[in-house]
């Protein structure tokens, strides 16, 4: 699958979710959980869109685990609506099937790219943190 069809195909998760919620009760539980969902699943392709403009191979990675994260939120949130019974397990299968299969496809994406970066790239070094010495002196031993 192309970067096209991805695109397209985070779009329409976007677009089900938002006619799922807009059917879901008018219940205090189903706004909340709706607005949820309705967040996370678009986020899915916001954030995919985000990656395909990434600066550098590392920068694509750090935005596609963003899309990683959103999806599989996308699921939680579909699970709870569903074992609420809140919204039609009809309805939230194929938004799961979807959903995970995104995930899927996103997880497999960063291990490819990360095969492909070379190592001295891949982990870089975290800056080293030096411990200050404190600036108050301690009253009772007079150190620092």
């Amino acid at each position: 699958m192309d970067e096209r069809e991805f695109k397209a195909r985070t779009k329409k998760l976007g677009l089900d979710v938002i006619r799922l919620v807009d059917a879901l009760p008018r219940t205090r539980s189903a706004d909340i959980l709706g607005r949820q969902l309705l967040r996370s699943a678009t986020s899915v392709g916001a954030n995919y869109r985000a990656a395909c403009r990434g600066k550098s191979s590392l920068d694509v990675i750090a935005k596609l685990a963003i899309v990683e994260e959103e999806g599989d939120e996308t699921l939680y949130w579909l699970e709870l609506l569903q074992e609420a019974n809140i919204a039609p397990s009809s309805a939230v299968r194929d938004l799961w099937t979807s959903a995970d299969s995104i995930v899927a496809m996103t997880v497999a994406s960063i291990k490819t790219m990360r095969r492909r970066i070379p190592q001295s790239r891949a982990q870089v070094p975290a800056p080293a943190i030096q411990n200050p010495k404190p600036k108050i002196q301690n009253a009772q031993d007079g150190t620092r």
